[in-house]
């Protein structure tokens, strides 16, 4: 079996990122590329426009029709079941973010992916906290997750814990990035 090269992103390209839900485009909206030399680094710009496409499954930001608020750097590596952001706003760095999410399938013009709720907070202090834990059995429950992605996040957690319990965080290169170069 032939496996196809996958060719990196130039930095500077817009790519189209699309949250899948059961196989349909939910939510969609664009990054710029920073950079993609193993670790995928994207930037939502505060006001990005935001779209929905008709949904079985009403998407709980669908109300908004723009990112608002915050800029944000986005690392995605191969194969995890989260991606790492980090939130600016006006006044410069807020926090960090750990958005748990089945892991992100390349396209020729982006990327998709999809949120299964649970995240990590870790403000500059590091005192890092769970939040959406309370989302996750509704979520099974209703069926927006399948029991094999909470399995997965339920792992993906347990090894993000450790790696900041033992503040081995892989994205520490990122610290000094900002927005504004």
């Amino acid at each position: 079996m032939r496996v196809r090269e996958q060719v990196a992103f130039a930095a500077g390209t817009s790519l189209t990122v699309r949250e899948v839900l059961h196989d349909a485009e939910w939510a969609r909206w664009h990054e710029v590329v920073d950079s993609d030399d193993g670790v995928l680094a994207t930037v939502q710009q505060d006001g990005s426009p935001m779209t929905f496409p008709p949904h079985p499954v009403p998407h709980p930001w669908g109300h908004l029709d723009a990112w608002r608020g915050m800029t944000v750097l986005k690392l995605r590596r191969p194969g995890d079941w989260y991606s790492v952001w980090k939130f600016f706003d006006a006044s410069g760095f807020r926090f960090w973010y750990v958005n748990f999410e089945t892991p992100y399938v390349r396209r020729s013009d982006g990327v998709d992916v999809n949120d299964l709720q649970l995240d990590v907070v870790i403000p500059p202090d590091g005192d890092w906290r769970w939040k959406d834990v309370d989302d996750l059995a509704p979520s099974l429950d209703s069926g927006r997750i399948t029991l094999d992605e909470m399995l997965h996040v339920l792992r993906a957690a347990a090894g993000m814990a450790d790696l900041l319990e033992r503040d081995e965080r892989w994205w520490a290169p990122w610290d000094d990035w900002s927005p504004t170069g």
